[in-house]
């Protein structure tokens, strides 16, 4: 068995202690901190991290409250909805939702989505237009009525060939 022993100090190797300047700085950066800490954690949002706290974690939703899904579907010439979120067009939901602002100011930005899905789908019939759609499931308790709602927040007509 290999017992190791702590290294043996030398007269050169003097411990250095912190000037009382260095001390108070230190706890300064200490209080600093902290401060932010608990002003994040009473008024800070998800946009404050790490000085605030992730409402996902640190909250509950209201049991009766709907729950709410984008997603993103390209519309063929016959009206047939085609799934275009979910990694079909190498975007992911999160980052896509995190576009959602952008994208409402310039909708065109959906013709590069279906561009997308046109390369990974060669053979796939052509869309005419895409929509970001948002599915609303209405909770009692915590559980579906089965009541569901869609409701288009954004929508791109593609012209041919886009």
């Amino acid at each position: 068995m290999l017992s190791l022993s702590p290294p043996a100090l030398t007269t050169e190797d003097e411990v250095v202690r912190l000037s009382p300047g260095g001390r108070r700085a230190r706890l300064a950066a200490v209080v600093v901190v902290l401060a932010l800490l608990l002003a994040g954690t009473v008024w800070g949002d998800d946009d404050s991290f790490p000085f605030g706290p992730f409402r996902m974690y640190s909250t509950r939703a209201n049991p009766d409250t709907p729950v709410v899904s984008t997603r993103v579907v390209g519309l063929t010439p016959a009206g047939t909805e085609v799934r275009l979120s979910g990694g079909e067009v190498g975007l992911r939901r999160a980052e896509f939702e995190g576009q959602l602002p952008r994208i409402e100011r310039d909708p065109s930005l959906l013709g590069l989505l279906a561009d997308s899905y046109a390369e990974h789908h060669p053979d796939a019939e052509e869309l005419v237009a895409v929509q970001v759609v948002q599915r609303r499931y209405e909770l009692a308790d915590g559980v579906r009525t089965g009541e569901i709602s869609d409701r288009v927040l954004i929508e791109h007509q593609l012209e041919a060939g886009e």
